[in-house]
């Protein structure tokens, strides 16, 4: 049982890559609406009617459009699903949908091909720089959605029933038959067309590979983190991949991490720390040049409090 408590510590480790992207974008996330709160707590029909009330004060609010469409994707109501996915679209053009983890399910449906290539095609026309391999990108936001998959199950089971449930462990276990494939697949891309660069396959695609790197083992990390740094200096990739990756190596192995994003679970506090730093007094410094945020704002998204210790 103790290899497996150590193997399950890892994976809880791994699964942080949905939050630390946040390093790259705004602040600790905001208070949630009620139907976000009930989405968190598992009540997906009462999500669904919350959002319904939401959508008929404000039909052009994005954000309540989408996230309704991804309410009843997750409840298996693919008509209506598409109805709103569609709607939200319209109204905000990004690929964003294409590797949603919440519209798996829709993925099945004979639709999803029609939608994903109409959503394509108004990409290519929307944007100055559009993407340069369709096929590759394609291919990249379904791996990308299988990456980001079960997280938000996880996060329930582990809160309703014990972090160290079997229903938890059956559940990571799943997760990493995804990161798997994945691997086995992305390797197969890069060895064939090389790792995707952002004019090639687009934000949304480049993250992809990131994340299915970041979530494999120390070996595929340390091959991969050269070539991320040369495409970030080359415009290719972003800074705060680099470091994210950086810092795991780092952590994996038993080193001072430099960036400040790698956070473990204390199972006897039942709380979230923040990993061992290389120099608390240079660390903001350090993601300043980058372009991540102040790292204690980052750590707000974990509930940790910080301050940077500075030298004597």
């Amino acid at each position: 049982m103790l290899s497996k408590l150590n193997s399950f510590m890892k994976k809880q480790i791994a699964g942080l890559g949905l939050l630390m992207l946040l390093s790259q974008g705004a602040g600790a996330q905001g208070k949630l609406n009620k139907a976000d709160s009930l989405y968190k707590e598992g009540q997906l029909m009462a999500t669904i009617d919350e959002y319904n009330k939401m959508y008929n004060s404000d039909s052009t609010n994005y954000t309540i459009v989408y996230n309704l469409a991804c309410a009843y994707a997750q409840g298996r109501m693919p008509d209506k699903a598409y109805r709103f996915l569609n709607l939200a679209v319209n109204l905000n053009t990004t690929e964003a949908a294409l590797c949603d983890p919440d519209f798996l399910p829709l993925k099945k449906d004979k639709r999803w091909e029609d939608f994903e290539k109409n959503l394509v095609a108004q990409i290519q026309k929307k944007y100055e720089h559009p993407i340069g391999d369709e096929e590759y990108a394609r291919k990249l936001w379904r791996m990308k959605a299988r990456d980001q998959a079960l997280y938000t199950d996880i996060q329930l089971a582990e809160k309703k029933i014990h972090r160290n449930s079997s229903i938890v462990y059956a559940l990571w276990d799943v997760k990493e038959n995804y990161n798997q494939q994945n691997q086995l697949q992305l390797e197969a891309l890069i060895a064939k067309k090389g790792w995707p660069k952002i004019s090639q396959v687009g934000a949304e695609g480049g993250s992809a590979a990131f994340l299915i790197i970041q979530h494999s083992d120390l070996e595929k990390q340390k091959k991969y983190l050269p070539l991320i740094k040369k495409l970030c200096e080359e415009k290719e990739a972003y800074w705060g991949s680099y470091a994210l990756m950086y810092d795991r190596i780092q952590v994996a192995e038993h080193k001072p991490q430099r960036y400040g994003s790698q956070v473990i679970f204390n199972n006897n506090t039942n709380k979230y720390e923040l990993s061992p730093m290389e120099d608390e007094s240079k660390t903001d410094e350090w993601r300043k040049e980058i372009g991540m945020q102040a790292l204690a704002d980052y750590l707000l998204n974990w509930d940790i409090k910080w301050e940077p210790k500075t030298k004597q």
